[in-house]
């Protein structure tokens, strides 16, 4: 975890603290804090060691904040978050990650129960306590109860836009060390699944002792787990992080086989078994023969520092790390039948931004230029619309949007980048639209996404989410399940029905690579890929820095055996406009 990303986290949960008893107006300032220090390109002690003005120059942090934020760079600690944490003792994080629990019911259930953590929670609802407390009820306990299990689960499991950073920054330092001849990544990081548990770092060196010491002396670590010759654990920056040393020799063979899946190597190792080749961790080697003198299978190394060496034995092409999940991949290697995976470069363009008209921190300005920065063909302007799911004034209404419109025209006469005006409207209990036909009409781009009733049940949850993918105005299905991860499931429809309705209709289905929420999930883009349903890949950027998340949308993308014709936004911006119409 970046500092950035730990005063931002630490902003959240003062928000929630602060939310939980009642304050008002300061938490929405905290959270907008939160994402932009998250968002902010320069580390915040960098920032810091420049003084207060430096951090004031992060979009909503004034002088009280970047105060906090000086005073965690120097001490580690915010001494307000210590007070507020003290006068409320409780596990915001574990708690608020169960469905229908935000910070208000969190401050409710202590101070009538005492209730601080998921264990106590748990006990409360299944003795029944829960619903005698003032503003609840059966409903509302059985709803936590059946809720539970999920933040459990969520509580063991690291998202991948947590880790992988994470991850970079470590790999960063080794490699700048003599001793290190090779670093990756292994293990479900270098699969890009969603999310882990521990993060695996594999390093070649050939002097093992050197690269240990290295690893252990990262200025990040925490604490030392456990340290051996050629393998050591760490705590640092709140997760687990294991490292395994091997000769350069053996690295591609070892980069394979801890990459995994076991799904996958175990089938790669019964068709080698068949070939009387063996496959490990040191390498491919052929045990046809027989010694004459022991009687035993004498192994001849075939191959092991590249990790084409293993698939090359097997006649396989390479198969790349996000499909090996023993979920078909080694019979379409087998058959010829790999899809093209699409990669970053492929995407021409994003669907899916906001900004400072709704809830983002820019002007459309800024992001049209940070779009064309990176290179981009084209970029959507979609602020949020009013309607369901949309608190504290966040959305436009048709009168506002049609204002924005005309700001929209203004911005795209200063750029060479092709700018689509949208919206992100609301899909309501029904499958309708939070914006005026007419309106919708006279768009560029019409996303339409669900941001409330997110517990329905599957049938309830089809039926909408078909509703919309109909509209005749729908373009793009943004974050369609609405979950996010290790905080709420979001909804579960029947997707077949829904891909199969989203194809009839010409409609894109979302990933969205905000990897809070990697919405589709690769499982869904796998199913939506077979029907020969369009997706869109977004980042969903509320700032100039989340439209850096593209990556993780894209690998999510290739997770499901995406390409680049099945990506709208991988078109030109004249082959969008005629998905579009």
């Amino acid at each position: 975890m970046s500092r950035n990303e730990e005063v931002a986290t630490r902003f959240e949960e003062m928000a929630d603290l602060l939310e939980a008893r009642d304050v008002e107006y300061k938490p929405r300032s905290y959270r907008r804090a939160a994402e932009n220090v998250r968002d902010h390109p320069t580390p915040v002690e960098e920032l810091a060691a420049e003084g207060r003005d430096a951090v004031k120059g992060i979009d909503g942090v004034g002088d009280a904040l970047a105060a906090k934020i000086v005073e965690y760079v120097e001490t580690g600690e915010i001494e307000e978050l210590t007070d507020l944490r003290e006068s409320l003792p409780v596990d915001m994080a574990a708690l608020t990650s169960v469905e229908g629990v935000g910070p208000k019911t969190v401050g409710s259930l202590y101070e009538a129960l005492g209730i601080t953590t998921l264990d106590e929670l748990e006990t409360a609802a299944r003795g029944g306590e829960i619903r005698e407390v003032s503003g609840f009820g059966e409903t509302t306990e059985s709803n936590i109860l059946e809720s539970i299990p999920f933040a459990q689960q969520a509580r063991d499991r690291e998202r991948l836009g947590d880790a992988r950073p994470v991850a970079e920054a470590l790999l960063d330092h080794l490699r700048e060390v003599d001793a290190v001849a090779r670093g990756e990544v292994a293990g479900s990081l270098r699969r890009w699944r969603e999310t882990i548990g521990d993060v695996d770092v594999l390093v070649a060196s050939n002097d093992a002792a050197a690269a240990i010491d290295a690893f252990l002396g990262w200025d990040a670590v925490n604490d030392t787990i456990e340290s051996g010759t050629t393998k050591a654990s760490v705590r640092a920056r709140g997760m687990r992080i294991d490292c395994r040393v091997v000769v350069p020799e053996d690295f591609g063979a070892a980069l394979q086989y801890f990459t995994g899946s076991k799904a996958h190597n175990v089938h790669l190792r019964n068709l080698a078994i068949e070939r009387d080749l063996k496959l490990n961790e040191y390498g491919v080697f052929d045990v046809s023969g027989v010694n004459e003198v022991t009687g035993q299978r004498a192994g001849r190394r075939l191959g092991g520092r590249h990790e084409a060496d293993l698939y090359d034995a097997l006649d396989l092409p390479p198969i790349p790390p996000e499909l090996r999940e023993d979920r078909g991949e080694i019979a379409a290697a087998r058959e010829g039948r790999l899809p093209d995976l699409l990669v970053e470069s492929d995407l021409r363009g994003d669907l899916h931004t906001h900004t400072e008209w709704s809830d983002g921190t820019e002007s459309i300005e800024t992001m049209i230029a940070a779009a064309a920065d990176r290179g981009d063909d084209y970029v959507a302007i979609t602020d949020h619309a009013t309607g369901p799911g949309m608190v504290g004034g966040v959305g436009l209404d048709d009168d506002r949007l049609r204002e924005q419109m005309d700001a929209v025209e203004t911005a795209a006469e200063d750029t060479d980048l092709t700018v689509f005006h949208g919206v992100e409207a609301n899909v309501d209990a029904e499958g309708g639209l939070s914006v005026g036909d007419d309106l919708l009409t006279a768009l560029d781009l019409v996303i339409a996404s669900p941001h409330s009733g997110l517990g329905a049940d599957r049938e309830t949850a089809t039926e909408r989410l078909v509703g919309a993918v109909e509209h005749p105005e729908t373009d793009v299905l943004g974050h369609p399940t609405g979950r996010r991860l290790n905080d709420r499931a979001g909804l579960d429809p029947d997707l077949d029905r829904l891909v199969a309705a989203a194809a009839d209709a010409g409609t894109a289905l979302e990933v969205n690579a905000n990897p809070r929420r990697l919405d589709l999930n690769d499982e869904a883009v796998r199913v939506a890929v077979e029907a020969g349903t369009p997706i869109a890949v977004d980042t969903d950027a509320h700032s100039v820095g989340g439209l850096d998340l593209r990556r993780y949308g894209v690998h999510t993308a290739r997770r499901g055996w995406a390409e680049a014709a099945n990506v709208v936004n991988a078109r030109s911006a004249s082959g969008l406009q005629s998905f579009l119409r």
